[in-house]
């Protein structure tokens, strides 16, 4: 573990050229894979450590901050403070690398808040519009709002076992309040329906690199942390009842809201908060199916939404808006795109073969033998996953081009192998899907 914090250590003084940071990331992305995939925590160091579930979550995170450079173009090209940019993604990667690899619950805890000051320079930095400092304040109230009673039960937790390592817990008296202050920071982060007003506000005020992270990881934390303080806590079963079934009403709840929206970036947001309810639930369920679902569904839903947001930039670069109302006819002068938008939008609502598919009939399997109830539920959320999906492309190809768009250029080859890197893992790592499924 320490090679790859000195490794992104020694990456800061390259940050003035993007063309060889993003090498540099590549390089990286090399040096995970000599990593071997394990079950159980190994390359302790300092109380740093990898197992499966960290592995896959610190490869997400640099698989996605390599292809947030390679979608931020625009900073490079207009000069937009691009060497301070480049820091905030270095800083990000830093802190989520260790909130995955720490061994340590109240570490955990630090890095995963330290997350969200990098994440609020994005937003607030290289946002949009001027309602971007709103958005921030909701991130960052939403978040402490949730991390306050975990604060509280971690010193709880010290007082009672005398240490904070994952391994070493043992704790006998779980009552209601320690139980529910342990997770809700988490749901929050997910997020979990109800509490989650703050995600949309986020994804349609920051740039592209800040709505890819945001999808593709940073609601991943939420998951990763309800993993390692579920493992060890023993769990009120009726309460759990209560979970499951407010994020499986949610999930019907946000495909409808999905359907009203005419924002791109809103209704990308929308449906991930229908993914993560899913995910909610399959952890909730306490099985092997959920367990080994949620993180499968976690990684696709990562890979898939993120290359929808730089779907949704490469649509915004070219009309300005992220109106779907003005954005439409795409296919008639850049049909190569229109394939990309079909393919992600086809996985989005979890078709075979890609790993939403094979994580959704997981969860499903799980889900249903948990209650036989919930089929009511899951089939109208996976029907409205598919309406909104085929509304995304469907409004955005075809139609008549608007006229008062002036469009020069058909797309670049960077547009392409960003697209590309996000389809490649999302519909092939479905072959090698015995490791997920090993995990549990």
């Amino acid at each position: 573990m320490m090679k790859i914090f000195m490794y992104l250590l020694f990456l800061i003084p390259l940050i003035n050229n993007w063309f060889i940071f993003m090498l540099g990331f590549l390089f990286l992305s090399f040096i995970m894979l000599l990593y071997s995939f394990t079950l159980f925590f190994s390359s302790l160091s300092y109380g740093f450590g990898m197992d499966l579930l960290s592995y896959c979550m610190i490869f997400l995170s640099i698989w996605i901050l390599f292809l947030m450079v390679l979608a931020s173009s625009k900073v490079f090209f207009n000069l937009a403070y691009t060497s301070e940019f480049l820091f905030v993604l270095l800083t990000l990667l830093f802190l989520l690398i260790l909130s995955f690899c720490t061994s340590n619950l109240f570490m955990f805890y630090l890095f995963f808040e330290a997350s969200i000051i990098p994440t609020l320079f994005l937003i607030f930095g290289w946002g949009y519009q001027p309602e971007r400092f709103l958005a921030g304040l909701y991130l960052l109230f939403y978040t402490l709002f949730g991390s306050f009673p975990l604060l509280v039960s971690i010193f709880y937790l010290y007082n009672n076992c005398f240490t904070l390592f994952y391994f070493l817990i043992i704790l006998s008296d779980v009552n209601f309040y320690l139980y529910l202050s342990f997770i809700f920071a988490f749901l929050i982060k997910m997020p979990l329906v109800f509490f989650h007003f703050w995600l949309p506000k986020a994804h349609v005020e920051a740039p592209v690199s800040g709505s890819m992270i945001l999808a593709g990881v940073l609601l991943k934390l939420g998951g990763y942390g309800l993993y390692r303080v579920f493992l060890f806590l023993h769990i009120n079963y009726l309460v759990n009842t209560f979970f499951i079934v407010l994020s499986l009403f949610g999930g019907v709840l946000v495909g409808v809201l999905c359907l009203f929206q005419v924002d791109m970036k809103s209704l990308i947001a929308y449906s991930s908060v229908a993914h993560m309810g899913l995910v909610i639930c399959g952890i909730m369920t306490y099985g092997n199916y959920g367990f080994e679902g949620s993180l499968i569904l976690m990684i696709g839903h990562g890979l898939c939404s993120s290359g929808l947001f730089a779907l949704a930039n490469i649509s915004y670069e070219r009309s300005h808006s992220r109106s779907l109302l003005i954005n439409k006819g795409f296919i008639t002068f850049m049909p190569n795109i229109s394939m990309f938008w079909f393919l992600f939008c086809i996985n989005n609502m979890s078709s075979p073969f890609s790993l939403n598919f094979l994580g959704e009939v997981l969860l499903i399997n799980c889900i249903l033998s948990w209650s036989f109830l919930t089929m009511l539920f899951l089939s109208f959320s996976s029907f409205l996953s598919c309406c909104y999906s085929i509304y995304l492309y469907s409004i955005t190809q075809h139609g008549v081009l608007y006229s008062g768009l002036k469009l020069g250029y058909l797309g670049f080859i960077r547009e392409y192998l960003l697209l590309f890197f996000h389809l490649f893992p999302l519909n092939f790592l479905f072959l090698y899907s015995d490791i997920y499924t090993m995990w549990y």
